[in-house]
């Protein structure tokens, strides 16, 4: 079954919880990606394996992350123009949108229409153009660029992927759902509460919407609340968000693996979950809880029904102390 039929849209989930007359109050979960909700990085380097003690098989997962690595390099060129943008990275996919006069582009020639640096209108107009096209193909999905047969083999990467990973890629995308509000997945009433997902990652965008497509995550965040911080770095990108959802009544909570995200959350003063790959990590997936994250929400903004009782882990700190352009 389809993540399309499977599971609400984010956007169809964000619609239907602001369509509410009893909505009182936004969460807004910021995620990291790579060593967040996926593992991609720590595979083609080893460590993740190298962490177990001999456990898993490393050159396994060096394997398994080459795989996924040219997938995410194939798809960037031949579907989403990577090799024509590469140098023009945005940090949102609606950064140049005034600068698309919105002409039919189903007869337009990408190929041949000389797009270079975006420092005039002309070539920012070009790059809006393709921006338009790629988030029609994130919100259209996989089935609509790629055949049955490489489906069948991305799907067959992932359950293998999710197989050496003890679980790590259905577990982190589960809780992804159960913070946007799926209320088949989660006892907590969410008619008290907006939950929006939003991805900001150190990657640069188009190979980040990419991944999103490739691991799942496209039906639980829309390709308008993905991040790069690629150029402007995570507090700018923080900023912004906060700038976006900003007020009394709303709520923030970071999720990542990295010092960027965590001295940004410090700063903001929001409550940061650190998620360490090793076996021994104190957050990491399977593990990681809702009820977890809602804890840390309530050490920062007070408890509330979405910070649900029943765990025994106490949380002292809510934004702990912290010790390539594809990834």
């Amino acid at each position: 079954m389809s993540d399309s039929i499977e599971n609400e849209s984010a956007l169809d989930n964000e619609k239907h919880v602001a369509a509410s007359t009893t909505v009182r109050k936004k969460i807004v979960y910021i995620w990291d990606m790579d060593e967040t909700l996926i593992l991609l990085k720590s595979l083609l380097d080893g460590t993740y394996a190298v962490a177990f003690s001999g456990v898993k098989n490393v050159q396994r997962g060096i394997d398994i992350g080459k795989m996924w690595e040219k997938y995410i390099l194939d798809v960037c060129d031949d579907y989403f123009f990577y090799e024509q943008i590469e140098q023009y990275n945005e940090p949102v996919i609606d950064a140049l949108s005034s600068y698309d006069d919105g002409v039919d582009l189903s007869d337009y020639d990408f190929s041949q229409d000389s797009i270079g640096s975006p420092k005039d209108d002309i070539n920012k107009r070009k790059l809006a153009y393709r921006h338009r096209i790629i988030a029609q193909k994130y919100k259209q999905g996989l089935h609509s660029i790629l055949d049955q047969k490489k489906i069948e083999l991305l799907n067959d990467l992932y359950e293998m992927t999710d197989t050496y990973t003890d679980g790590w890629l259905s577990s982190a995308r589960t809780l992804l759902q159960r913070c946007s509000g799926d209320r088949q997945l989660t006892s907590v009433d969410q008619s008290e509460f907006e939950c929006i997902n939003i991805l900001v990652t150190a990657g640069s965008l188009v190979p980040s919407l990419v991944k999103c497509l490739l691991f799942r995550l496209d039906s639980l965040i829309t390709c308008e609340n993905i991040y790069s911080a690629w150029d402007v770095g995570k507090l700018r990108c923080f900023s912004w968000i906060k700038e976006r959802y900003g007020g009394s009544d709303v709520q923030f909570c970071v999720i990542g693996d990295g010092w960027e995200e965590c001295e940004a959350a410090e700063f903001l003063k929001w409550p940061f979950v650190k998620i360490e790959p090793k076996p021994d990590g104190f957050h990491r997936f399977p593990g990681l809880t809702r009820e977890t994250v809602g804890h840390y929400l309530s050490v920062v903004y007070g408890r509330s029904s979405d910070a649900e009782n029943g765990e025994d882990e106490v949380i002292t700190s809510a934004s702990t102390s912290t010790q390539m352009k594809l990834l």
